[in-house]
């Protein structure tokens, strides 16, 4: 086989990622250790933000009014801009520690945050790449900019429509985007026409503030809400209510097409008392996850009917607030080809023998036989481009344009970009019975399983962001398919602005950690019945 050909700048790159791989092994580590969720990852943010200080970058702190977000840039002279990222928050109940049985992170139950993607790897490998691109453009004289946003509660999907309303991504010449491979056939490949669809994200807040206007005034008893007393039923009704008719009322939201979803989460539920007075605040948040955006707008009115329905029948009032408001996905055939041909150049993840006994322990441990090769045979084989978008459509309706659903798609409208995967490290199953969640985030975290990926993901990234940078011919062909699909480009007659019209959900009561007198630990103690400590 011809060894592709790469440019000197290429090549330094290359090998600063060899030299570096220790540390971004270290450090993926540390993210993954932090496992902090949406909107509270205060560690990983200040990790990140003192890293890129320490490697020269100038670096704007809660940028988009965002605590836990940062823009960061480091230029050489005037050139294109080239867009690179880290997500770092991590799931709910997810807490696995980065050993070979399920067992939480020590002094933590397993209902606090864990990687799941994971994001550790996902940030350490873009922000690998840029260190790579930048000690390249430094010893070959390379001019241009390198722009690092630091992206917060993508499992919300957050930041990226907030971003993008705020210009963080105007003015790019291409945005790397890069993901751990997550669902088959999209593995060690870029997407091509099929991207990801539109999500919604909203917080019902129902209040309890008037209970008093229930009941009419007697002469009985004195106190409206005394234990005799008809009282309001309160907020916590009023979330039920909404919570079982949103759930009747599923199947006629939409056409069973189009591979839609949507699913919810209680943040509050009144307050932590059993005397009888009616809860005055609860919380639940619904994640839509559409094709398009009619779809999510139907759906939005659906929810905002039951909202009404549910106040009106339990003595309260109800307010809408966004969390995310996220675009569909567009296509640039031009930048998956050159992310693609950089992947190519790298090869696929690599499991040695000390990876392979660590998945065969973990199968084990996870009530399975122990196989030669426990992972998949699909993470050490490329798939172009071309050939997983034509597996992918075979599940999906030929009008349907849009799949699944992540929040990289909003900078997709403001400059050319890629969407490029990498392997994860994942199990094969024997017996067919899917592994528990716990096995896959043990994976994301164990040295020796999960640096495969970031090693080739940091390179991919690399050798993607210096062609833009050394190519121009390459770069202006991504730049007018970008200006073709939309239109005109930012603006155009095709071009879908941004939708967030709202301010950071950051006030709301996201899960986090919390340190009290008896110490640090999850917003849900440790100490539960039946649960290890």
């Amino acid at each position: 086989m011809v060894k592709p050909v790469t440019t000197s700048a290429q090549e330094t790159a290359l090998a600063c990622l060899d030299g570096i791989q220790p540390s971004l092994s270290q450090w993926t580590r540390t993210i993954f250790d932090f496992g902090e969720t949406a909107w509270r990852e205060y560690q990983s943010a200040a990790w990140y933000v003192a890293r890129l200080k320490h490697e020269g970058f100038s670096v704007e702190e809660g940028s988009g009014g965002m605590p836990t977000a940062f823009c960061a840039h480091w230029t050489n002279g005037a050139g294109p801009t080239i867009g690179l990222y880290a997500e770092y928050d991590a799931v709910p109940g997810n807490c696995q520690d980065a050993v070979t049985v399920k067992q939480p992170r020590p002094g933590l139950g397993f209902e606090a945050g864990g990687h799941t993607d994971p994001h550790s790897g996902l940030g350490m490998a873009s922000l690998g790449g840029l260190l790579a691109v930048k000690a390249a453009m430094q010893r070959h004289g390379i001019a241009g900019t390198l722009r690092f946003t630091g992206e917060p509660a993508e499992k919300v999907r957050g930041s990226k429509p907030i971003h993008a309303a705020k210009g963080y991504y105007d003015g790019l010449a291409g945005m790397i985007s890069f993901h751990p491979f997550y669902m088959l056939p999209l593995c060690n490949t870029a997407r091509w026409d099929t991207h990801c669809g539109a999500a919604y994200s909203m917080i019902y807040r129902f209040i309890c503030d008037e209970p008093e206007n229930w009941v009419r005034a007697g002469d009985g008893a004195p106190i409206p809400q005394a234990h005799s007393a008809a009282r309001a039923p309160g907020a916590n009704d009023a979330l039920m209510t909404m919570y079982m008719a949103s759930k009747a009322l599923r199947d006629s939201m939409l056409p069973h097409q189009g591979g839609w979803s949507i699913s919810e989460a209680i943040l509050t539920a009144g307050q932590a008392t059993a005397d009888n007075l009616p809860a005055r605040l609860a919380e639940i948040q619904y994640m839509i996850r559409v094709p398009t955006l009619r779809m999510a707008e139907q759906v939005t009115a659906v929810l905002d009917r039951n909202a009404t329905a549910a106040a009106a029948i339990s003595g309260c009032r109800f307010e809408r607030h966004w969390v995310s408001k996220s675009r569909p996905g567009l296509a640039n055939h031009a930048m998956a080809d050159i992310a693609y041909a950089a992947l190519s150049t790298v090869g696929p993840p690599r499991w040695d023998e000390a990876a392979r006994a660590v998945g065969r322990e973990i199968q084990v441990n996870a009530g399975n036989a122990a196989t030669e090769n426990p992972f998949i045979d699909e993470l050490e084989r490329l798939i172009d481009p071309r050939q997983a978008e034509e597996i992918l459509r075979r599940d999906l309706p030929p009008s349907q344009m849009n799949s699944t659903s992540d929040d990289y798609t909003d900078m997709s409208w403001h400059a050319p970009t890629a969407r490029v995967y990498v392997a994860r490290p994942a199990l094969r199953s024997a017996s067919g019975q899917p592994y528990p969640a716990w096995v896959m985030n043990a994976l994301g975290g164990i040295a020796a399983t999960i640096d495969p990926m970031v090693i080739c993901a940091a390179k991919t990234v690399a050798l993607a962001a210096l062609r833009l940078l050394e190519d121009k011919t390459a770069r202006d062909a991504a730049m007018d398919e970008f200006v073709t699909r939309t239109g005109g480009g930012i603006g155009g007659t095709n071009w879908i602005a941004p939708l967030c019209d709202y301010e950071p959900p950051i006030h709301f009561r996201w899960p986090e950690y919390v340190t009290t007198a008896r110490g640090r630990d999850w917003w849900i103690p440790s100490g539960q019945p039946n649960q290890t400590p």
